[in-house]
């Protein structure tokens, strides 16, 4: 797949095997510092089932803020915001959610607190197939970067461990394809662009892309249908909402 139009993505459905196909978008929304009203149309336009968010509102009123957005973009709120330091999780009600955990992350001293919203859902009803999820926002300090990258593994197998066969992580890596943390969590687990490269590769920024800096990863048995940031987006609404671009990718979670 090399282009961005929404219709050459599967739509979300659960199979007749009991696998589930699922939109999940990751997205920087800048702490909703810039257009709402553009942010809520992007990523309604997008139809995720799943939202992995980077820099949601932390601090005053910052569940009221978050609860706005999820309204209007037709979704609800999973976890996460100021209670992980940024990372959070929406969803569409086509999920089931087993359970949330937001995790914060050693602080170092001088540098800006970091976490992990987490959770784990269904999709295809209670028998359907379980997924974890995680959404970070890692560290621009590369040494700190790299702990940090360290620790996201950590978690996802901590997730399997608990019996949840497959996982998708979402997040701003504050580094190219190329760089040593980026390449850790490649190494184990699949970059969705790499693994099936669809609409747009470049996050950032809006106004200028030439890098990719976020990315959406998962585990081994996970299918990648498509993964890039969408080219049917209006570009006046995309520089509107914040200052990345969003990834979406369209995965198959295999039957429970």
């Amino acid at each position: 797949m090399d282009s961005g139009s929404l219709t050459e993505l599967p739509n979300s459905r659960t199979e007749s095997d009991g696998s589930a196909v699922i939109r999940v978008l990751s997205y920087n929304i800048r702490s909703m510092r810039d257009s709402p009203v553009a942010l809520a149309r992007v990523m309604k336009a997008c139809a995720p089932d799943l939202v992995l968010i980077q820099e949601a509102p932390r601090f005053f009123r910052w569940r009221k803020q978050l609860a706005r957005l999820a309204r209007a973009a037709d979704l609800v709120i999973l976890s996460g915001g100021g209670s992980a330091a940024g990372p959070a999780l929406l969803c569409s009600l086509r999920a089931t959610v087993e359970r949330t955990e937001d995790v914060l992350l050693p602080l170092t001293p001088g540098l800006h607190r970091r976490g992990f919203a987490t959770a784990v859902v269904r999709f295809g009803g209670a028998q359907g197939p379980r997924l974890g999820v995680v959404s970070c926002h890692l560290s621009l300090q590369k040494d700190e970067r790299y702990a940090q990258g360290g620790l996201l593994l950590d978690r996802v197998e901590a997730i399997r461990a608990s019996g949840v066969p497959h996982a998708v992580v979402g997040g701003d890596l504050n580094e190219r394809p190329d760089g040593r943390t980026f390449r850790r969590l490649a190494k184990a687990l699949d970059d969705c662009w790499a693994a099936a490269p669809w609409g747009r590769e470049y996050t950032s920024t809006p106004t200028d892309p030439h890098q990719r800096i976020d990315a959406i990863l998962a585990t081994e048995g996970i299918e990648v249908l498509g993964c890039g940031v969408p080219d049917f987006l209006d570009e006046d609404e995309l520089r509107a909402a914040t200052d990345h671009l969003p990834v979406l990718a369209a995965l198959r979670v295999p039957a429970a």
